[in-house]
């Protein structure tokens, strides 16, 4: 039986658009309903850097780091708010044969940088895995206001307040994932994204709306296995 993970996720932004509730459940598998708010369900990409990733109780100091960027957006089943993957695009080739084999999660393998630059992070992927569809993005992002917790934020505890993930396998069935973690810190933020072929790949079409952006300079994070809906 796979073990538990414990990593840390690090410098993420969170780039959010409305999108029509009735368009987001047709991207949807039928056991899955989209959260709203503000009347719209959400879509968000979401780059970042995951730090020491290891089986629960492996010392830190064995972990590995795994630059990723995942597309997700917001829903419910049995009225628990969770959040669905459409994909997770990360760095390392065996990280990912492994998330995919073991885990059940859909991700994909890619080529990403993500550096700390005079007070902005510079964050590059491109999609490499073979058979899947190009996605590309590209740009950097920076904190711009005052911190604040999420959960003292409406939309902030919509977005990110959220302690179950979903995904679909590869052989149709749903998957969920519970995950622990002290509540979020969030940053209004800015980004200046030169390229993002991600949300067409998913089937979306490009937002009409400007999107709405956080940061966090993360925190630490325990994950449940894997299991079936």
């Amino acid at each position: 039986m796979v073990a538990p993970l414990e990593m840390g996720w690090r410098q993420l932004l969170f780039e959010n658009w409305p999108v029509d509730p009735a368009v987001m459940d047709t991207h949807l598998p039928a056991d899955l309903e989209p959260d709203v708010y503000d009347g719209s369900a959400w879509l968000s990409i979401v780059p970042f850097t995951n730090v020491a990733v290891r089986p629960k109780g492996v010392p830190e100091l064995l972990g590995v780091r795994l630059p990723e960027l995942n597309i997700r957006t917001y829903v419910t089943h049995d009225g628990v708010p969770s959040v669905y993957f459409f994909s997770l695009d990360a760095q390392g080739l065996s990280s990912v044969l492994g998330a995919r084999l073991f885990h059940h999660l859909p991700y994909y393998y890619a080529r990403i940088t993500l550096e700390w630059v005079d007070g902005r992070v510079q964050f590059s992927s491109r999609r490499c895995h073979p058979g899947a569809r190009p996605a590309h993005y590209e740009g950097r992002y920076w904190p711009t206001g005052e911190p604040f917790s999420a959960p003292d934020d409406p939309f902030g505890t919509f977005l990110v307040e959220r302690y179950r993930f979903y995904t679909q396998a590869q052989n149709g069935s749903i998957r969920y994932t519970d995950v622990d973690h002290d509540p979020w810190t969030l940053y209004p933020a800015t980004a200046e994204i030169t390229t993002n072929t991600v949300v067409s790949a998913h089937g979306f079409a490009k937002p009409d709306a400007e999107p709405v952006y956080y940061y966090s300079p993360g925190l630490d994070v325990v994950a449940s296995r894997s299991k079936r809906l």
